[in-house]
């Protein structure tokens, strides 16, 4: 499963809105692992390359005590990091 790549701004947008979004990088197994347990569910969530973005990267650190800690998903607008698969899939059935 590939995730389009999304910018801050569309993910600030998407906060706005009540959805799910994930920051995330190249070549993190925790990223990786997110994706696959919630399945094509992930097409419902804005997916944020922190590595691409330097405004979601200032985020990220910003919510996590200065560190680019991935995933961090920001549900109900409440930042959570590298948060259990089966919340962030509830998160993304509603």
């Amino acid at each position: 499963m590939t995730v389009s790549r999304s910018s801050q701004a569309d993910a600030l947008a998407a906060i706005d809105q009540g959805g799910v979004v994930v920051y995330h990088r190249p070549g993190c197994g925790y990223c990786a692992r997110l994706i696959r347990s919630v399945g094509r569910l992930a097409e419902r969530a804005t997916w944020v390359d922190i590595w691409a973005d330097e405004d979601a990267a200032a985020y990220v650190r910003s919510v996590n005590d200065g560190n680019e800690t991935v995933p961090t998903v920001v549900i109900d607008g409440v930042a959570f990091t590298n948060p259990k698969p089966s919340v962030v899939k509830a998160a993304l059935e509603r």
